[in-house]
């Protein structure tokens, strides 16, 4: 038995016991996308694998998503009591202040820790792994995890890269205190970053950068930029790299994996990291046709639906992989809980 097993025998870890999301109303079908970029249905499906998205309408905001995600994850488990709350989010209602504790008060849980977290895309798992350390000290028993992006607000609806790929939704867990022996714990993760990779993935205005220039923002610097190519490349070899080390912490082969739930990215990414890890396509979930990627929320979102459509069965082993701008990487690994919905997210 190695060492970072017979830790974890002694250490209490988060356990998934209530999970949620919420997708914005108005569905973005393909035709739409297409008819702004001056393209084709065919030249976005073939390059994507996305058929639709949901965008918030104007008035809204990701802390909608986010609230909403949560009052469902709460309600699929009696309401629990909550110590904390993390909001994974790169699209933040405002800069500042933070957008949990105002997520935290409309769900009626005031006076908890609450805080966000940003790794972009990879904001979700990296939250698992924050939500199991503030869990493992002791000092909290049950925590609120979201991931809520609103990209439709940061997107240039004329950029080829971009427009096509990105949709809103929100995505959340419910987590309690428990050992690593117990059906939705959180047994392994890891997390990396790579601040040499800053520019592939960025929005340069709204932060204090931006404003030491001393000259007015100039609205293209408000919008989401990525650089395709690079992400590809990056996200496949980061993902991999990520999911093999929590493999080999499990001590599990590539066999052992019932589900890999990876960012939902676009489907070229999602099928060429399954290859690369060595887990066949069919055990991929895959989702990002119906929603497109929606950044910290896709991983939840995905969750969602494999339960929906009875994908996941009690005690299947789960790998979870996420690559984000920052760029920061992450994985994890599970064995799947018995848990109820309290409906759809879309």
């Amino acid at each position: 038995m190695s060492a970072n097993v017979e830790y974890r025998k002694h250490t209490r870890t988060a356990v998934i016991a209530g999970l949620g999301a919420y997708v914005p109303e108005r569905a973005v079908k393909n035709d739409e996308i297409a008819e702004q970029l001056g393209v084709t249905t065919d030249w976005i499906r073939d390059r994507t694998g996305i058929e639709q998205r949901f965008f918030l309408e104007p008035e809204g905001a990701t802390s909608d998503l986010a609230v909403e995600a949560g009052r469902r994850a709460l309600q699929s488990c009696g309401n629990p009591d909550i110590d904390f709350l993390v909001l994974a989010t790169c699209s933040p209602d405002h800069p500042f202040p933070a957008t949990a504790p105002a997520v935290a008060a409309r769900l009626g849980l005031r006076g908890i820790a609450a805080f966000d977290l940003n790794a972009a895309c990879s904001g979700f798992v990296y939250a698992l792994s924050v939500s199991a350390g503030l869990l493992a000290t002791g000092a909290y028993r049950t925590g609120l995890v979201i991931g809520a992006d609103a990209i439709s607000t940061i997107l240039d609806r004329s950029d080829q890269i971009t427009a096509p790929i990105f949709g809103d939704g929100a995505g959340a867990v419910v987590v309690r205190a428990g050992g690593h022996d117990e059906q939705g714990s959180i047994t392994a993760q890891m997390m990396g970053s790579d601040g040499d990779l800053l520019d592939i993935m960025k929005t340069p205005a709204g932060g204090s950068r931006q404003r030491s220039f001393g000259v007015p923002t100039d609205i293209d610097h408000s919008y989401f930029t990525m650089a395709g190519r690079s992400v590809y490349k990056h996200a496949i070899a980061r993902m991999t790299g990520a999911a093999t080390t929590v493999l080999n912490e499990m001590g599990w082969s590539v066999d052992d994996v019932d589900w890999l739930v990876a960012h939902q990215a676009n489907r070229r990414i999602l099928t060429a990291t399954a290859e690369a890890i060595g887990i066949p396509a069919e055990k991929a979930v895959i989702n990002v046709d119906r929603v497109a990627n929606t950044s910290a929320a896709s991983i939840p979102l995905a969750f969602v639906d494999a339960v929906t459509a009875g994908t996941f069965t009690p005690g299947d082993k789960v790998l979870l992989a996420a690559f984000g701008g920052g760029a920061t990487w992450a994985a994890a690994a599970l064995t799947w809980p018995e848990l109820s919905l309290t409906g759809p997210a879309a």
